[in-house]
């Protein structure tokens, strides 16, 4: 190893590795720390923003249903994120998370009045379709 690394033989104390793992180690923790805060912010205001907005109620279709599962290997439980993309008119679409009881009175094809606070799900109204 060269010298400058790890030097004890001169009786100068640590080397230069021992000196920068400290810094290398405290640098990770500061980072993680940062990236926790950000997301906490991030969802407060998102939060806020949410209940500062208006209810909205539009026409509107179901065209997607979709279901993400995360972990679940080994000892571990998994959950599942639910998400429903709407049609809007004007041809917008909007994906929309929500829980698994609202997804599942939902079918793709429905049509009806979508409400929504910000980016929060507040219903669906169905409407009656000729058959």
């Amino acid at each position: 190893m060269p010298d400058f690394i790890n030097d004890f033989s001169d009786g100068g104390g640590p080397g230069l590795l021992f000196l920068i793992f400290p810094l290398i180690i405290f640098s990770v923790f500061v980072l993680f720390f940062c990236a926790f805060a950000f997301a906490i912010v991030r969802a407060l205001l998102r939060w806020n923003r949410n209940n500062h907005s208006p209810v909205i109620t539009v026409p509107a279709s179901v065209v997607a249903k979709r279901g993400h599962v995360s972990g679940g290997s080994g000892d571990t439980s998994s959950s599942t994120s639910y998400y429903v993309t709407f049609e809007v008119r004007g041809g917008e679409r909007q994906e929309i998370e929500m829980d698994g009881p609202q997804f599942g009175i939902l079918v793709e094809g429905d049509r009806g009045q979508l409400s929504t606070q910000g980016t929060r799900y507040k219903g669906f109204a169905r409407t009656p379709q000729d058959r």
